[in-house]
């Protein structure tokens, strides 16, 4: 919390009174700051104008939002907030929030005009030298905490034959200083410490797609505009599809969010841009002759692949997740299996006795190599992800697809679906829908009922008995 906060409140107290109560005094009350000794301005501003958070939405749209919208709005927090230059990076910080008692006001102009006076407040402190990382000295506004109220400019005497006092202008933070240029190196490598490789050189790609998209990358970040994201949406649009379009939407509102919350921009402009009805590519299931006939064909020719299959059918996991399985990660002890899966902690998954038995003997291998790889188990694979997920990708077309004569709509996932169809099913033999449901989520690892329940609808997991004698 900020040391400055008792004297931020007592000058609220200051500036309510002379904006609401005595309209002229607010001039003197701002005269007289002006004119006492201020520190010395650095070449760089130590601060960022303050500003006020509505709860996400653009105060100057409320009276176009609904009334659910206005309600969602005022439930969250308000607060004004601002940056202050750090003096170990030299770098402008954004600084705690400053909520006061705004949130206690249900409604949206009372709200506002409190966080007005605040943010009015707080910028006056600022512009005399407050610092958020110091012990500051207060003794400047002594005289105006001791009265009662402000001097009414009235009885103030004329002051004669004074040249008038030309102010150093207020420092402010130049979104303008940064080109489209800088503003993208600085922000790829802000995303690429909290970014997966696989996830961050997908979003560098999109990145640095749009950056040469743009005509002049000297140009101040502040000159790109909406429709020039549109423009390249549109184009990304005519050379692939929707749902490829709607990525680069998502990457380019992280990306301008970051901006955004850098104070490099003054507001992130993509959350406006509509995302596009698309249709999810979906890998079909097989029928059970199909996928027994392909076990047979594999058990002879290529035991490899066959046992990186039953790692995504019997154990559900995604052909990525079963790329990442290191030798330490398989536990045949105790029948553990470790999953990385992206962005999130390891997950830990029981070994079925229906794989335990196919597994080879893992204990003659570093257990820092992984399970799966081009020359067989317990290899180093030092590649991205992506390519090694492309890998049997490539090697499940070769050897089975062509084999079998599957079309496109058939792929390693096809195995995950087939056998999450197959044990749904049999589970409601004997079980109601939702507790089939439930048990079944503690095996898939889908983290909740929503998510499951959308994926089973998608799959066509459960299908009605037949309804013949309906229509007699």
């Amino acid at each position: 919390m900020p040391t400055f906060l008792p004297t931020l409140y007592k000058v609220y107290d200051l500036v309510y009174d002379s904006v609401y109560g005595f309209d002229q005094n607010f001039n003197y009350f701002v005269e007289y700051l002006n004119n006492i000794s201020k520190p010395k301005i650095m070449s760089k501003p130590n601060y960022s104008i303050p500003k006020i958070y509505t709860g996400g939405i653009d105060i100057a749209d409320w009276k176009h939002l609904n009334k659910t919208e206005q309600n969602n709005a005022l439930k969250k927090e308000w607060y004004v907030y601002y940056s202050y230059r750090c003096p170990e990076t030299g770098l402008l910080k954004r600084q705690n929030p400053i909520k006061g008692f705004a949130n206690s006001y249900k409604d949206k102009s009372d709200r506002l005009v409190y966080l007005n006076v605040m943010r009015n407040a707080l910028e006056l402190l600022l512009k005399n030298g407050t610092n958020p990382y110091l012990t500051n000295d207060f003794s400047y506004l002594d005289k105006l905490f001791n009265e009662s109220k402000p001097k009414k400019v009235k009885e103030i005497a004329p002051i004669q034959n004074i040249e008038p006092q030309i102010l150093a202008p207020t420092p402010t933070v130049n979104i303008n200083q940064i080109s489209i240029s800088e503003a993208f190196e600085i922000v790829l490598k802000l995303k690429q410490n909290v970014m997966n490789k696989t996830s961050f050189g997908n979003y560098q790609l999109r990145i640095k797609r749009f950056k040469n998209f743009l005509p002049d990358q000297s140009l101040p970040v502040t000159s790109i505009i909406k429709k020039d994201v549109i423009n390249f949406l549109n184009n990304i649009l005519q050379d692939t599809s929707p749902r490829n379009r709607n990525n680069y939407r998502t990457d380019l509102n992280s990306f301008f969010n970051e901006l955004e919350n850098n104070e490099y921009i003054e507001n992130n402009f993509i959350a406006k841009i509509n995302v596009l009805k698309s249709i999810p590519e979906r890998n079909k299931t097989f029928s059970d002759s199909i996928q027994k006939d392909i076990y047979e064909y594999l058990e002879k020719n290529d035991n490899l692949l066959l046992l990186f299959i039953k790692f995504i059918s019997y154990n559900f996991l995604r052909p990525v997740e079963v790329c990442r399985l290191q030798i330490k990660d398989v536990d045949i002890k105790e029948r553990r299996l470790y999953v990385r899966a992206k962005n999130k902690p390891v997950k830990i998954k029981i070994i079925p006795e229906i794989l335990i038995n196919d597994l080879p003997d893992l204990s003659p291998f570093d257990p820092e190599t992984y399970l799966f790889t081009p020359n067989g188990f317990g290899d180093f694979w030092d590649t991205l992800e992506n390519n090694k997920r492309d890998f049997f990708s490539k090697r499940f077309n070769e050897v089975v697809k062509k084999q079998f004569n599957l079309n496109k709509d058939y792929g390693l996932y096809s195995f995950r679906h087939t056998f999450i169809t197959r044990l749904y099913r049999k589970m409601r033999e004997t079980k109601s829908q939702q507790v089939a449901k439930s048990d079944l989520m503690l095996i898939t690892g889908h983290t909740t009922l929503i998510a499951l329940d959308k994926y089973l609808r998608d799959i066509d997991a459960e299908l009605p008995s037949d309804y013949s004698k309906l229509f007699e």
